[in-house]
């Protein structure tokens, strides 16, 4: 007899997203038009803009992320969504630069009293999402970084700002305790069919979610087979000069062992001086492949074109990355595999 579980997935396949910024939501927009089973687990460490001056006058985790994900997810009228991410003008003193979104998430968490998990959970059903969106963290958690010169910075925005080398990231709680993830984001890594990491930035969006000791250790015992969609651009103060390896290396290393099992590459060139540097100021050049790398960390290699031209900027494809995710979920993962497209 086959279990509930079991019947699910075959019907469904349940897929978890991990990951935070921009990139996030544009393959949970794709990937929501799919027969898929979806959780979002969205990182908590984010000290900038709207999102940080909301954290520094209430304490409460900061809900840019979270804002921009229950968006993607949501099958409310695209009045809502609109509603949703407004953000005040300059000209608007009080109000000037947040978003009407993490207002609600502010407020929701601060009727709770009991972190921000509860609050998404509300709002989710207030936004009719089809799947999960899970916070990393029930507080909010505080990015730490080393860099090879010996120095230590604390904060997404001063490391990114530092323009060093980074050695590695951990993060805290704001009282200095280790952070722990509520059950429900172990219970949904544990039994998803597949994780996706990314795209995002890698120390300031992907990684501390992983830093989590809890979420780590449940993204290295999994039988979910992991993805990581490598970025298609180096950003400054975090990747620059790095490699497709570089990233998975840096993944790999930071969990004590080669998690990554397949990775998607982009392979499309970026026409030259198409991109707007001055608008997309912290992205510098496209990533450099090194397949041979890639096979030394023992994942399997999915390339193919991934690129989105648009406005001036560099994106990844949901569409195309979304496709190749539910190619995946149907296609037992061979370890000696590795495709070239």
């Amino acid at each position: 007899m086959i279990n509930n579980l079991t019947s699910r997935r075959r019907q469904r396949p349940h897929i978890v997203v991990i990951g935070g910024g921009t990139g996030l939501p544009v393959i949970l927009h794709a990937l929501r038009r799919k027969n898929a089973d979806i959780t979002a687990i969205v990182t908590v460490a984010d000290d900038g803009g709207s999102s940080g001056i909301i954290r520094n006058y209430i304490n409460v985790v900061p809900p840019g992320d979270i804002r921009n994900v229950l968006v993607a997810l949501s099958n409310t009228p695209e009045i809502y969504k609109k509603i949703f991410q407004y953000r005040f003008k300059s000209s608007d003193q009080f109000f000037s630069g947040h978003a009407i979104g993490n207002l609600i998430i502010a407020a929701l968490s601060e009727m709770n009293g009991d972190g921000i998990f509860n609050a998404v959970q509300e709002l989710s059903q207030l936004m009719m999402i089809d799947g999960h969106v899970y916070p990393a963290a029930n507080d909010p958690l505080i990015l730490n970084a080393e860099f090879t010169d010996g120095t230590v910075l604390a904060g997404e925005s001063e490391i990114s700002a530092a323009d060093k080398t980074i050695k590695r990231v951990w993060v805290t709680g704001v009282d200095g305790e280790e952070p722990h993830a509520v059950r429900e984001v172990v219970d949904a890594i544990m039994e998803a069919d597949q994780i996706v990491l990314g795209p995002g930035s890698l120390f300031t969006s992907i990684l501390p979610n992983l830093m989590i000791s809890n979420v780590g250790k449940a993204v290295c015992e999994t039988s979910a087979e992991v993805i990581y969609i490598c970025n298609i651009m180096t950003q400054k103060g975090e990747t620059e000069h790095f490699s497709d390896a570089d990233h998975v290396r840096v993944l790999n290393h930071h969990l004590g062992q080669k998690i990554i099992d397949t990775v998607l590459v982009n392979t499309q060139p970026v026409p030259d001086n198409y991109m707007d540097h001055q608008k997309y100021d912290e992205y510098l050049f496209q990533v450099k492949h090194d397949f041979n790398g890639l096979r030394q960390e023992g994942c399997r290699v999915i390339s193919d074109n991934f690129l989105e031209l648009r406005d001036r900027g560099v994106f990844h494809n949901g569409s195309q990355v979304v496709e190749e995710l539910m190619r995946l979920t149907s296609r037992p993962l061979s370890w000696n595999e590795n495709e070239f497209n």
